[in-house]
């Protein structure tokens, strides 16, 4: 696992776990008051971090990082932890990705990765202006992919729901949204007429809390 970390000298941490393919360059626009310590690049679960510093941590977890968030049990308090676009059960058929579309994501080539931003992660020519796409190649995140799922067959029983809320969009169409509702509950929070990602669409991460606490 490789990380980043967003210096604003802060007392506060928020601690990002990102999404399948992410790298930080995809969320440097994103302001925030609490330090930032983005993770990627799952290929495994080691990472070193002094988080003694800090008098409040939250957390946010994106797509498949809300998989590799749940195996953690930090030695200290989270003050927030939220789902976004993702379920804890990452492989699992109904709860996460379907067979459908991992085929779907085992086949992204260099051809067709803009059709496939295009169709799945945003939903007009604008946002897809506005899409910050990350900087790695398409070899590194296969390698994660195959990572990702060993993770998940060896850690199953490890797997918490942690969350606090679950924020999706209303036409995502990588994680089944009804079963979202059946898992998060009254957790879940919907953006309207927005897909997989909608980080391009804000510009500090508390907007993120402000809407689930809504």
């Amino acid at each position: 696992m490789k990380q980043y970390l967003k210096d604003n000298n802060s007392g506060k941490l928020l601690i990002f776990f990102t999404g399948w393919g992410c790298d930080e360059s995809e969320f440097g626009h994103i302001k925030s008051d609490s330090d930032v310590l983005i993770l990627y690049d799952y290929l495994n679960l080691d990472f070193n971090f002094d988080f003694s510093k800090y008098k409040e941590v939250n957390l946010i977890a994106f797509s498949a990082g809300t998989f590799v968030a749940s195996l953690f049990d930090f030695d200290f308090e989270i003050n927030k932890n939220i789902a976004i676009s993702g379920n804890p059960y990452l492989f699992d058929e109904k709860l996460g990705l379907s067979e459908k579309i991992q085929n779907v994501l085992r086949n992204i080539t260099e051809e067709n990765a803009e059709e496939f931003a295009k169709n799945y992660l945003v939903k007009t020519e604008e946002e897809f202006r506005n899409f910050h796409p990350s900087k790695r190649t398409l070899e590194s995140c296969r390698a994660e992919f195959e990572a990702l799922k060993r993770l998940y067959d060896d850690n199953k029983n490890k797997i918490r729901d942690i969350y606090n809320y679950a924020l999706f969009g209303s036409d995502d169409i990588i994680f089944n949204l009804s079963s979202q509702r059946e898992f998060y509950g009254p957790r879940l929070r919907i953006v309207e007429n927005s897909r997989h990602n909608m980080f391009f669409r804000i510009e500090n991460y508390n907007q993120f809390f402000n809407y689930c606490e809504q």
